[in-house]
């Protein structure tokens, strides 16, 4: 026994069941440790391991165990800091274990490096994590365990240990500092204030038009768990992009996915509200709009969150700010609601609301008719709509994170209940979707796992294809292959009269052949049929247990509407448009139709 050992046996006891690494010297004992307490997992690379570890925890709540990423010294640790932000930016748990030098060969005074591989893993980790922690000496069980649990408590987080070799392979310590932390973390969490929960039952009764805005920070079980109070009440709900598998598409008081690059017809709706009840979501600029200052025009908005910083960061205008968990608050709210519905449920108000927001989703279809492709490609926003009708209520469905394979899916996929859907929008990286769907498909045997990325963001990280197939992993892989990075070209399209660099295979970027690529790790492939995309036989193909790839051909000049735009005020200065204002612009009789509750003036602001 030694005292690595003892310190994985700590993990373990604090649920956690998966090691997702890449081997090295530096992390030789805990490499021997994890071999027979856990299901160890090994990466091709560093950032793939983080990445899947994140998607793990995410996709199943802590429910089926947790997978934490053991990583070298040097290059292990500068190679995983992209899945450390990701996981930071999201609020998610992940526990990064980095190898380190011997104490003794610790750089100090000044210099550079002393040991071999040796850099401050903690200098470059601390202000992405909720916590640090170097072990150059065996610290305690309680040391060891509230360090792990700064990250699964309050706004959750990535904690990052280095871990020095010599300090690895010590003795264990000694019974009487191995005490027992069960009763010794205690996270601060914000109480519920009951004055606060009765304030917004007020202002829900005196709502017309209300809407709740449901976040990453109400978690699936409890929303799946207070879904029937919701429905009792009958105020229509919208959900951000982290918590797009809280209510299924079909659902009556569905209201879509607001955002930037949300749904034209929720992004209408939510700009009509009279009351945006927030709950668990940062409200960053991406889901208010970038002109945050007309977000929600018409509404008193409740925004809910556990980070005090989120909410006095000034945007957007808040008229009641509570801090609390988002979960917690909710089910007090329905409770509360529960005893009080004869004063303020389901008012004929709320149904004409709820209808008028079924009349607008019929009105504005997520294939904008302006949207065009050239022969012998597929259509993706009609794609997805067929990919969403052929998937299962067990699936779990990973969007990529970037790019336009990730708008179609988050602006056309139609979720069903018992789905899960994880992204990681906050970093926006490419790359994540492979990394993502493996981490999601390791948590979730029983289940399919289906990938959507776009041909440039997978390129990033298919080196991890070699997982996938040691794994034997039933992942499903729908790669828009659209010669290179479509939002870039986009951008120099629009922006610079075409004058096209690094995009794509003509400018000089290099994309595999996917026939070949796939055969390499015996991976069946098949490229879709522009016509019929999912016909009887890539049907099957969907079916089959294991691995499997769909190549989607995409126009490369494929535009992806409706998008928010830029307009020139007045004044001549540049300004974005806010939601409900997207590109292209809709016809007057339907706008009129469709936003009734705008001014006028506020309703045709668009240039």
């Amino acid at each position: 026994m030694k005292y690595s050992d003892q310190f994985v046996d700590w993990l373990c006891e604090e649920g956690y069941t998966h090691c997702f690494y890449v081997a090295g010297g530096n992390i030789m004992h805990l490499l021997n440790s994890v071999r027979t307490r856990m299901v160890c997992v090994p990466f091709v690379h560093e950032v793939g391991a983080g990445i899947a570890a994140e998607y793990f925890n995410e996709s199943n709540e802590g429910e089926g165990g947790r997978a934490f990423a053991l990583v070298t010294a040097g290059p292990g640790l500068t190679n995983i800091l992209t899945a450390i932000a990701g996981a930071y930016l999201e609020s998610r748990d992940l526990l990064v274990v980095g190898g380190q030098v011997k104490r003794n060969d610790l750089t100090t005074g000044g210099l550079r490096q002393r040991g071999i591989q040796e850099i401050d893993g903690m200098a470059l980790a601390q202000p992405i994590t909720v916590e640090t922690l170097r072990i150059h000496e065996p610290l305690s069980r309680t040391e060891i365990v509230n360090a792990v649990r700064e990250g699964r408590s309050g706004r959750k987080g990535p904690v990052f240990i280095d871990f020095c070799l010599d300090a690895q392979g010590a003795p264990p310590v000694v019974a009487s500092i191995t005490n027992s932390a069960k009763d010794q973390f205690v996270a601060f969490v914000p109480e519920v204030d009951r004055n606060l929960v009765t304030h917004v039952i007020h202002l829900l009764s005196e709502a017309e038009r209300p809407l709740i805005l449901l976040g990453g920070g109400v978690s699936r079980r409890k929303a799946e768990q207070l879904l029937p109070a919701l429905e009792k009440l009958g105020v229509p709900i919208s959900t951000t992009w982290n918590a797009a598998d809280r209510v299924g598409s079909e659902h009556p008081l569905y209201f879509g996915r607001p955002n930037t690059w949300g749904m034209r017809w929720s992004n209408v709706l939510i700009q009509q509200a009279d009351l945006v009840l927030a709950l668990g979501t940062r409200l960053g600029l991406q889901q208010t709009g970038f002109n945050w200052q007309k977000f929600a025009p018409l509404a008193k908005v409740v925004q809910v969150d556990i980070d005090e910083h989120e909410l006095s960061k000034g945007h957007p205008i808040l008229d009641m700010a509570v801090r609390a968990d988002a979960s917690e608050f909710l089910e007090l709210l329905t409770t509360e609601i529960n005893s009080k519905l004869d004063g303020i449920g389901a008012s004929s108000e709320w149904e004409a609301w709820v209808k008028f927001g079924s009349d607008v989703a019929k009105l504005l279809p997520t294939n904008d008719p302006l949207n065009a492709h050239a022969e012998g490609f597929v259509d993706p926003y009609e794609f997805i709509q067929i990919l969403s009708a052929a998937l299962e209520d067990n699936d779990v469905i990973i969007p990529c994170s970037s790019g336009g394979a990730f708008t179609v899916m988050m602006q056309a996929f139609a979720q069903k209940d018992g789905q899960r859907i994880i992204t990681n929008k906050g970093l926006a990286s490419m790359g994540y979707g492979l990394s993502g769907a493996i981490g999601a498909a390791l948590a979730n045997k029983n289940s399919r796992t289906i990938l959507v990325e776009g041909d440039g963001g997978f390129a990033q990280n298919l080196q991890e294809l070699g997982t996938v197939a040691a794994q034997r992993l039933n992942l499903k892989i729908f790669i828009f292959a659209n010669s290179g990075y479509a939002s870039i070209r986009m951008t120099q399209r629009n922006y610079f009269d075409g004058a096209y660099m690094g995009c794509d295979t003509s400018t000089g970027l290099g994309l595999p052949d996917w026939d070949s690529l796939f055969k390499a790790y015996r991976i069946p492939v098949m490229e879709l049929n522009p016509t019929i995309p999912l016909d009887e036989n890539a049907m099957q193909f969907l079916l089959e247990p294991g691995p499997a790839a769909f190549i989607v051909p995409i126009d490369p000049e494929q535009t992806y509407f409706p998008k928010i735009s830029s307009r020139i005020t007045k004044n001549g200065t540049m300004e974005s448009n806010p939601l409900h204002l997207m590109h292209p612009a809709l016809s007057d009789q339907v706008r009129d139709t469709v936003m009734p509750y705008l001014e006028e003036s506020f309703r045709y602001e668009q240039n």
